[in-house]
């Protein structure tokens, strides 16, 4: 049997993906880093719930320490993520953003996902067919961004894409130092969920979709790529 976490899992592509793997068989834990929401998102599901915030060390411990008294874990999807835009639903330019505002991004998109993923990485070794999935965008694509006449390239944002294309670096690196994983990053296409105040021109079941195939790859499967729903990405 496969045991999956998905971090940020109590709604949007995190609770879709929760509800695909499900069935297929998988046993899920819906991490939420709110205790409220994420029990009712387990019990609708019929997963099981674990809090977590990405951002704390004490967190991500403890949940830890609950997975691997339930048995262990097969498979980690990093889902939890931020954008950051303004109040009013506004993505923050390069003229406008603050030092501040990259470190809260990055706090959890970046840094919160080597924090799960270092604190989870014992307890995959230990499984037979270890995989990671990494929920990195388009936007993260240095290619797609500079590329002119594109939505990528009129996106304005300056932390998002910056936080998305470390966490493609950082995929790349684990997977080369973790050879018997299978450690991917996934770009959801333009979804529309809370991050972005349901802008997005997808749905969550077309969103979730390469993130449920790329957390059911096999031991020869691949791994330190970058890939959308259409196949591999440019960097």
């Amino acid at each position: 049997m496969t045991t999956t976490l998905i971090t940020g899992a109590n709604k949007g592509l995190g609770f879709e993906t929760a509800r695909r793997l499900l069935a297929a068989g998988h046993t899920v834990y819906v991490g939420s880093r709110d205790l409220e929401r994420g029990r009712r998102a387990a019990e609708q599901l019929g997963a099981r719930m674990v809090l977590i915030d990405v951002t704390d060390d004490a967190s991500v411990a403890a949940a830890v320490k609950t997975i691997e008294a339930d048995g262990g874990l097969d498979v980690l999807v990093n889902n939890a993520g931020v954008e950051g835009r303004t109040r009013d639903g506004g993505v923050v330019g390069a003229a406008e953003v603050t030092a501040d505002m990259m470190r809260q991004t990055f706090e959890t998109n970046v840094f919160g996902m080597v924090r799960v993923t270092h604190a989870f990485l014992p307890l995959l070794q230990r499984s037979a067919a270890p995989v990671v999935v990494n929920v990195s965008s388009g936007l993260g694509s240095l290619t797609r961004v500079t590329t002119p006449d594109t939505p990528t390239y009129a996106y304005p944002g300056l932390a998002y894409p910056a936080s998305k294309t470390a966490v493609n670096m950082i995929t790349v690196q684990y997977a080369k130092a973790f050879p018997k994983m299978r450690i991917n990053a996934v770009e959801p296409g333009y979804t529309a969920t809370d991050l972005n105040h349901h802008t997005g021109t997808q749905t969550v079941e077309q969103g979730a979709e390469i993130i449920v195939r790329m957390a059911q790859v096999g031991p020869d499967g691949p791994t330190g790529g970058y890939v959308g729903a259409e196949g591999p990405l440019p960097w």
